[in-house]
Parts: C-alpha cells; structure tokens; sequence
C-alpha cells in the first residue's frame, strides 16, 4: 500500500469514474460494431477464451504488474533502478521477469555499448496497448 495513501477530490474522483464508465461504453460499442462482421460460423469463442486465458497468464503472474507499472510511470529505467523502486523483490526474480517480458515483447531490453555497457529496459509498444 501507498504511503501516505493518495488523496484525491471529490471533483477528480467523478472524472477518473466517468472516464472509466466510457472505456467500458466504447468497448461494448466497438465489439458490438464488430459483431456486424461476424457471424456464429466466423467467430471462434474458444480461440477468445484462450486468447482471455494467455493474458492473464502474463499479467496475472506475481511481480509482472509491478514491474510494468514502475516502467510506466518511471520510463526507461536500468536493472538496480528498478530494483530499488521495486521493495520486495529478489535480484534473481527481478531478472527472470525481464527476461520473461523481452520474451513476451512487452519490454524492449536496450544495449547501449559503451563504454561501459548499459542496458536500458523500456516498455514496448505492445505492452501500451494492452
């Protein structure tokens, strides 16, 4: 938990609802709209419902989140920066995590020669649109 826990107006809490309340309305009118293309023979359930099962295999996954959301919000950020903005978390974990997530194509691991060598990870754009 956030210390000191963030404190947000009234006013700012019925915008960030309100803007929540429209991705939801733009979600459905985009699926709905896409339904117009499709038909029962066209449309492979089974194929969304393990496309909905891989993405939380990803994003469920301890410490994936974390490391996502502090690349977000921190930008470009090298392995003991990340480290020490993530409390808690092991060096070995840490790098089996990166590893996993270059892996999966949502964080660029960026190799600037040097000297000395540094390495960069950075979020890609898929990670954006998801």
């Amino acid at each position: 938990m956030v210390e000191p826990p963030m404190k947000v107006s009234k006013q700012d809490l019925l915008a960030i609802n309100r803007s929540i309340d429209t991705v939801h309305e733009m979600g459905a009118k985009i699926r709905k709209s896409l339904q117009e293309y499709s038909d029962e023979h066209t449309h492979d359930t089974a194929w969304e419902v393990q496309a909905g099962v891989e993405a939380l295999e990803v994003f469920g996954s301890r410490w994936t989140i974390e490391i996502l959301s502090t690349l977000y919000i921190a930008g470009p950020r090298r392995f003991n920066q990340l480290k020490s903005l993530l409390t808690g978390i092991s060096s070995r974990t840490l790098s089996d995590k990166l590893r996993f997530l270059v892996d999966e194509e949502l964080v660029i691991r960026q190799v600037d020669d040097g000297p000395p060598v540094r390495v960069d990870y950075i979020l890609s754009e898929l990670s954006l649109i998801h």
